[in-house]
């Protein structure tokens, strides 16, 4: 670095991750009238990128690029790829390539994919990079072992399908997508793999990678040309380690209402942080489109000195064996479950309510459910029971009373 101005960063807000959230978050500066200056460093050499096609378009070829449609150069915003976080000291972000003062730091680090141990000959789904090698690879008669029936896994074997593979899907849970939903309502998802051609083994644990096979908790052999793994990520925030940010077990950055970490000038968006939220009763982590794209732009405006604190009702998708999967909310145990037309129908839907007020909801091909219930739930409106289980009711007009 040269030049005196690179000796004061009082006057730069430094944006550390170039995904979703940093990249939303340095356009919020700008368009809420930040006037100064403003650097967005990422990792990876690419410009931003959307992350949600990498297991849909472009692993089946349609797409090689996701850039987002941000103007970088034109908003002032100086782009700082390939250069990787290493650590923070009051007013200083250090970096493999030098270090860079700040005024105001926003960590906008995301998650990393979880690896399986002793798994290194397997595939992970996470960079644009990942995804074309993996593209490359997938072909007509390809056996191939997906390790984790969660939303990556389905979206990866509907594309691996498409491409004519050999798909097998093994997932540790009783039922696809456990831990994010209850078992009943997985199982009910558990169809959709066999419709599609896909062997799913559910209750099985992998125990290890081997060339050309992938060895089971249960001591088969499932043969394997290529092995990918989706259990899961974790906040990417090793290199915060030393500077004082807290941090939750998960590793998670603890932030408060305005998304403010606790140390001054520090602000954090996106899947690498853990918020309160009094609509849930809880705090909360987030890993999905929607919320890196929302935390991003209030963590701007928390910069700028907005006082709106950050609660929105928790959104995403998965396009999935020819189907819309949508969730809304947050559910918790103890939730009254409803159905809204049966698993075996084309379309059905399950709504949680708790003390009569929705606190969630999953469509399947319901996009009108998912859109009157978000609604419902945001605005904490109580429903009746009997008319909110009835899938020829609209959810809006099963108000209560």
């Amino acid at each position: 670095m040269t030049g005196v101005a690179e000796l004061s960063g009082t006057d730069r807000v430094v944006v550390v991750g170039a995904g979703l959230a940093g990249a939303q978050c340095a356009l919020g500066l700008r368009r809420g009238g930040w006037q100064g200056r403003i650097a967005l460093v990422g990792e990876e050499p690419h410009a931003p990128y959307d992350r949600p096609p990498l297991s849909k378009d472009v692993l089946l070829g349609k797409s090689d690029a996701t850039t987002l449609d941000i103007d970088f150069p034109h908003l002032g915003v100086e782009l700082l790829t390939g250069r990787r976080a290493t650590g923070l000291t009051p007013g200083v972000l250090h970096t493999d390539a030098g270090d860079l003062p700040y005024g105001s730091l926003v960590i906008a680090t995301g998650a990393t994919p979880r690896a399986l141990p002793g798994a290194e000959r397997a595939h992970l789904l996470h960079t644009l990079d990942d995804a074309l090698a993996l593209r490359g690879l997938l072909r007509p008669g390809l056996r191939l072992v997906l390790v984790g029936a969660g939303w990556i896994g389905a979206e990866v074997a509907t594309a691996a399908r498409e491409a004519g593979c050999e798909v097998t899907v093994v997932e540790a849970g009783p039922a696809p997508v456990p831990g994010a939903l209850p078992g009943e309502v997985g199982a009910a998802m558990a169809g959709w793999y066999a419709g599609a051609g896909v062997d799913l083994r559910c209750g099985v644990g992998v125990a290890a990678v081997e060339p050309g096979a992938v060895l089971l908790a249960d001591g088969s052999h499932l043969p394997a040309d290529e092995v990918v793994v989706g259990i899961g990520a974790r906040p990417a925030t090793d290199w915060l380690a030393g500077s004082g940010v807290e941090l939750d077990a998960t590793g998670a950055v603890v932030v408060d209402e305005r998304l403010r970490t606790n140390l001054p000038g520090v602000f954090a968006a996106g899947d690498c942080v853990s918020y309160p939220s009094a609509r849930s009763g809880a705090r909360l982590a987030v890993q999905h489109w929607d919320h890196a794209l929302q935390s991003g732009e209030a963590a701007a405006a928390a910069v700028l000195g907005v006082d709106a604190p950050y609660d929105p009702v928790p959104y995403f998708w998965s396009e999935q064996f020819g189907r819309m999967v949508q969730y809304a909310g947050r559910h918790a145990e103890g939730d009254e479950l409803l159905w809204r037309g049966s698993p075996q129908d084309a379309t059905w839907a399950v709504l949680w309510l708790r003390d009569g007020v929705p606190s969630a909801l999953l469509a399947v091909d319901r996009p009108r459910d998912l859109t009157q219930g978000r609604r419902l739930i945001e605005r904490g409106t109580a429903l009746d029971p009997a008319r909110a289980a009835d899938p020829a009711v609209a959810l809006k007009s099963a108000v209560a009373g």
